[in-house]
């Protein structure tokens, strides 16, 4: 009776370990997608910000020789 119980433990305890690893593992892959995300919409702030400032340049640039 005490074999038995020990393997059926073994068994639940690696099926307990497997379910917290995939569940640590879906919460990094949450985390590492929402940090991708964060990291397109921060390029996408620069490269507006950064064709904003090249056509201020343009426009100053301009109002100057007239």
């Amino acid at each position: 009776m005490l074999k038995v119980a020990s393997v059926g433990g073994s068994i639940i305890a690696i099926l307990a370990l497997l379910v917290v690893l995939l569940k640590a593992l879906v919460g990094f892959v949450g985390f590492i997608s929402m940090a991708i995300k964060i990291l397109i919409v921060l390029a996408f702030i620069a490269v507006f910000a950064a064709v904003g400032f090249l056509v201020f340049r343009a426009w100053q640039g301009n109002r100057r020789r007239d």
